[in-house]
């Protein structure tokens, strides 16, 4: 049990080496992909990558918003706690690099260690939110483009086929377009329109990225919190710290 936990420090400090030069990378992709198609292509896209956007920040707005009220989660600290894996995961447009900082923070947050241990890379096979949103508006993306009328049947049949694609997904980056390309030719849409959409797929690869992270880190308070397991507000844990202070400071007599 020693030696893994050591391995596992190990790794996740080689993990934070590799992130000092993940900016660097993220600049590098972004500027071959826009040397290669041009910066029209990023002008022509904007609509698409605007709605993802939109789409993920409603959902992460309303369906989490929601989560956090109904499990009572201080929303304040768990902001404070998931705001650094979430900047790291949409930088670098990859979980598994977050992954090291989101386990820690999560436990600072005040999830038992064995309940982050098992949700959080569990989560991470099978609650892909932000991958789902994306896959399901990138093949109606390719439809449209290619002037096909897709049933509104279709679109939910499509959109749940996607819900059970989209698990076991690699947590790196562009991983998502291997689910689409197999979607595309099961619903015979053109496999062509992924060429589009790569022009652009960095961009809209951070923001699912970070979402399915978020959408993790939340599952595991949740899961935490249906355990038993109470998370203080920033207000109580003030409280509770002034207290303390003023028992340490009490004259004696």
């Amino acid at each position: 049990m020693g030696f893994c936990e050591s391995l596992s420090q190990v790794m996740f400090q080689y993990t934070n080496y590799v992130m000092l030069a993940a900016p660097l990378g993220v600049f590098g992709a972004m500027a071959a992909t826009v040397g290669d198609k041009g910066i029209k292509v990023l002008a022509n896209l904007a609509k698409l990558v605007g709605t993802l956007y939109a789409a993920q920040a409603f959902f992460v707005i309303v369906v989490f918003g929601l989560v956090t009220v109904i499990a009572g989660i201080p929303l304040r600290r768990f902001i404070a706690h998931v705001r650094e894996p979430f900047l790291i995961a949409y930088s670098t447009a990859s979980s598994e690099a977050a992954l090291p900082r989101a386990l820690e923070n999560m436990e600072l947050f005040g999830v038992p260690k064995h309940i982050v241990s098992f949700v959080l890379p569990l989560g991470y096979s099978f609650n892909l939110d932000g991958s789902t949103l994306y896959l399901a508006l990138a093949a109606m993306f390719v439809a449209q483009a290619a002037g096909i009328h897709v049933p509104f049947t279709t679109q939910l049949v499509m959109m749940l086929t996607l819900m059970l694609t989209s698990k076991g997904v690699a947590g790196v980056p562009r991983a998502s377009l291997v689910i689409l390309a197999g979607t595309l030719a099961t619903f015979n849409l053109p496999v062509e329109g992924i060429a589009v959409i790569l022009g652009v797929d960095t961009l809209m690869d951070m923001c699912r990225t970070s979402v399915n992270l978020l959408g993790n880190c939340l599952a595991t308070a949740v899961v935490g919190r249906w355990e038993g397991f109470k998370y203080q507000s920033e207000s109580a844990i003030r409280t509770e710290s002034l207290d303390t202070v003023d028992i340490l400071v009490e004259p004696e007599g």
